[in-house]
């Protein structure tokens, strides 16, 4: 054997290169052909990526759609309570402007006042979104402020409460947007802190302005769920500037957090949510002139 190879040294190096090209070209069959799997594997996980997140939107946008739904319902009820309102002044004053004048004056008063006010509500509607559902008759309850925080204790959360300012009297349609505002963000606490988080709950009057604010503790609540004092923890990881530029610029989304912008913004109001680093969350909305307020092209009911 080693002598026909000596004797032949031309054959085996042919031989040696066509096993080589041999060898070089399976080798880049199965480099193109892992290649093309990986490629596949890779896009099949895109597409599934792609539409897990086509998905989500599509779940958030209706979630964002039946809030605005819910908002357009709760003004239609308050504007359809108002009308009954204006509907029996005008049917009052018919006959009592024959007797007496000056009641007639009196009605036309409450109807004016009443008027505005179901003008206002019904445009609000029209921010909204500009089909809408049909809603009930009925105004809606609204349950009082001592009632939703006795369900949220039940539930696990604390809740301490502050008031400072005089209260003036809200319009249904404000009295129904503050009340969502502060349900919603007791309910994000409980959801995404856990049963034990504290939520401090405030309300700022002043002449003609109002202002709700919600702080929880889920972060540190989180720390005491897991056997860690949040103190000493935080007292180990400082947090840098970066984590509060981040907190202080992130805008809060989802569909829970569009709606509360939506019913603040109705009224003239600025909402604000945002995190806080160690802390947990915080939600404001703050109406600078709520009392008068409309929330249509700046025109205020005081006058």
């Amino acid at each position: 054997m080693i002598t026909w190879i000596n004797d032949n040294p031309m054959v085996v190096m042919i031989s040696l290169a066509v096993l080589a090209g041999v060898f070089l070209v399976l080798a880049l069959v199965l480099l193109v052909s892992w290649l093309l799997a990986r490629r596949g594997r890779r896009n099949e996980r895109f597409d599934r990526v792609g539409a897990e997140r086509d998905r989500i939107d599509l779940e958030l946008a209706l979630a964002e759609q039946t809030g605005r739904l819910r908002i357009i319902r709760e003004l239609h009820e308050v504007a359809v309570h108002d009308l009954a309102v204006i509907i029996n002044q005008a049917d009052g004053a018919q006959y009592a402007a024959a007797e007496d004048p000056s009641a007639a004056v009196r009605a036309a008063s409450v109807i004016s006042e009443a008027a505005k006010h179901t003008l206002a509500d019904l445009r609000r509607v029209m921010t909204v979104v500009s089909d809408g559902e049909s809603a009930p008759d009925a105004l809606p309850d609204i349950p009082s402020r001592a009632e939703l925080f006795g369900l949220m204790r039940e539930s696990g959360l604390g809740v301490e409460f502050t008031e400072t300012g005089t209260p003036f009297e809200l319009r249904p349609g404000a009295e129904l947007a503050i009340y969502r505002i502060l349900q919603e963000s007791l309910r994000n606490a409980l959801e995404h802190g856990g049963k034990g988080t504290q939520a401090t709950v405030g309300y700022t009057w002043t002449d003609v302005g109002f202002q709700i604010r919600v702080d929880d503790d889920g972060a540190r609540n989180a720390l005491r769920q897991a056997g860690q004092d949040p103190n000493l923890v935080a007292r180990g990881s400082a947090y840098d500037l970066d984590a509060d530029l981040s907190a202080l610029t992130t805008v809060a989304s989802g569909a829970t957090m569009t709606e509360m912008r939506e019913r603040t913004e109705l009224f003239g109001g600025v909402f604000v949510a945002s995190l806080e680093p160690g802390v947990g969350f915080s939600v404001s909305a703050t109406f600078p002139t709520l009392r008068y307020h409309n929330g249509i092209h700046g025109v205020n009911l005081s006058s």
